[in-house]
């Protein structure tokens, strides 16, 4: 009998332990706690997630949860209602604003960052310089080979994006393209990795990506949450980062300009590197939610910070261009 009230009374004592537990888990939602969801356009994936994580560091009692996909997908989901929040490479347009309105959806949006549209080759590539038109000639089938290039000993010219349907082939089409089909040398990988997986193997190989995955910051991915929040959360200026040396990244220039350029923060700044495009965030979440906070804090000073680490450009943060010596 003595045991039998014990087992009771131990039960009874977990019960009250779980259940504390448990409305210890579950906070209240406000702009800095609870759990939220968005969908990020996978090209920007690396951004966010750093984003997230000081975000998280900040205010532990928040939690988002960030789905990456392509950018058809995000705003899908936005206008079906499945998310509030997203990031994509454009803002709303008037009739997906109206729709969300009579859906009574309040809309906020901004331009968070300018992103800068990198092209990488094989190491063992002589080319170290496109113009955009001969981009354009690569994109839609009318130059095959290196050798339509310039005299060459290399092979067939295979263009890789991450995904048929992600937003930097929308880029390349409406930009150099002007809304044209894409040639029968031009494949999807699956993922941003794979691009430069293929790139790194395949010799005749053109690799499409956003700058921010082969600068010589990514390795802020591998800094613990404690020590990229410390980074940014300080008084001090922030850096801006470099290209990576571990990928040969083409200049590119205009057809009617001499010099090319390559995709460095300086050269996105002024509008010298031709290929650029802003990122844009977008919510509906209501005033006091932490799709709102979150919002917030991306748009505001250590969220701007956090892209200027990434190697593009942020929208709103003051930037200082340092001229440096040659001697």
């Amino acid at each position: 009998m003595t045991y039998r009230y014990l087992s009771i009374a131990v039960g009874l004592a977990l019960t009250v332990s779980l259940t504390g537990c448990l409305k210890y888990e579950k906070k209240a939602n406000s702009s800095t706690t609870g759990t939220m969801t968005m969908v990020c356009d996978d090209t920007f994936r690396n951004i966010i997630e750093q984003e997230i994580d000081v975000f998280e560091y900040q205010y532990p009692d928040a939690h988002v949860l960030a789905r990456y996909a392509t950018q058809g997908e995000a705003l899908d989901s936005l206008l079906s209602l499945n998310t509030r929040t997203v990031v994509i490479a454009r803002d709303l347009t008037k009739k997906e604003r109206d729709y969300l309105k009579g859906k009574r959806r309040n809309v906020k949006s901004s331009k968070i960052a300018v992103d800068a549209v990198a092209l990488i080759v094989n190491k063992d590539n002589p080319c170290s310089m496109l113009t955009t038109k001969e981009v354009g000639d690569i994109l839609s089938g009318e130059s095959t080979h290196w050798n339509d290039l310039e005299p060459s000993n290399l092979g067939d010219i295979a263009v890789v994006f991450d995904d048929k349907s992600s937003s930097l082939v929308q880029f390349m089409r409406d930009s150099l393209l002007h809304g044209g089909d894409l040639g029968p040398n031009v494949y999807a990988q699956g993922s941003i990795p794979a691009v430069v997986d293929m790139v790194s193997k395949n010799v005749n190989a053109i690799g499409v990506l956003g700058v921010t995955w082969i600068t010589s910051d990514m390795k802020t991915a591998e800094l613990t949450s404690d020590e990229l929040a410390q980074s940014v959360l300080s008084d001090e200026p922030i850096q801006g980062a470099t290209l990576s040396q571990d990928v040969k990244v083409l200049k590119l220039r205009r057809p009617d300009e001499v010099t090319a350029y390559k995709p460095y923060q300086q050269n996105i700044f002024d509008g010298t590197y031709p290929l650029y495009r802003p990122i844009y965030m977008v919510t509906t979440g209501v005033s006091g939610s932490l799709a709102s906070g979150f919002y917030t804090f991306v748009t505001g000073d250590i969220g701007q910070k956090i892209i200027m680490k990434t190697g593009i450009m942020p929208a709103r943060t003051r930037i200082q261009v340092v001229q440096l010596g040659t001697d």
